[in-house]
């Protein structure tokens, strides 16, 4: 997967907006940077930590809480605490504070009951790069596999439900993750002059965004 952004981005769904905005910009410490309408009542308020973007979404329909995805928990090094410091945000979503590191910005869990067929998604699907055993390079952003139990759950629900990485050219790189065993979510789609973004998923059925971001590339072509 060729990047067109070195970080990796976060998203989470929540019915409680008002006390998870609050928990993330004033207990997190991460800064609110843009507000999208995705359409269909739904609005993505974006929050930067450095490149990446923490992504809120709210709809105005009201949404079923769901089984959790593996997107188990996130630690974001910043400059506001002197030792890893454990936070849970309204919605009970598990994140850790952590001193700044140098070309770090965030860090995901992914909780698998099938290591070694995550390992090969996304070292050989996506082609990422294995920093240590079960621990993927998204840029700044690093992905770690753990372990663990894992129920069926279903796109729609609250808490960490997606990530996504930005690339050049969001057809290319759909197809060819298709090609080498990725399951298809959504074929690319255009969001008007934004943004041209489809999904795929993962060993677990993780849902992964492919995003060709026009902010970012230039262009939609």
């Amino acid at each position: 997967m060729q990047l067109a952004k070195p970080a990796l981005d976060v998203g989470l769904y929540t019915n409680n907006l008002e006390e998870i905005l609050a928990f993330w910009q004033n207990e997190a410490h991460v800064p609110f940077s843009e507000l999208l309408a995705l359409g269909g009542g739904v609005r993505q308020y974006r929050h930067a930590v450095g490149d990446s973007v923490i992504k809120i979404n709210h709809s105005r329909e009201r949404i079923d809480t769901g089984q959790p995805t593996g997107l188990k928990a996130l630690r974001l090094f910043n400059d506001h605490v002197s030792q890893p410091t454990d936070l849970r945000d309204p919605d009970g979503n598990v994140l850790q504070l952590c001193p700044s590191e140098k070309n770090r910005n965030l860090a995901l869990t992914l909780v698998t009951p099938n290591v070694q067929a995550q390992q090969d998604f996304y070292g050989g699907t996506l082609g990422l790069t294995e920093l240590a055993e079960s621990s993927f390079a998204v840029g700044a952003s690093t992905i770690t596999l753990l372990e663990g139990e894992l129920h069926p759950f279903e796109r729609a629900g609250t808490g960490f439900r997606y990530m996504t990485f930005q690339v050049f050219d969001v057809v290319a790189e759909h197809q060819a993750a298709l090609q080498k065993g990725g399951a298809e979510g959504m074929a690319p789609i255009k969001l008007g002059e934004v943004a041209y973004i489809s999904f795929i998923k993962d060993a677990d059925q993780n849902w992964l965004e492919i995003s060709q971001r026009k902010s970012i590339t230039g262009s939609l072509d």
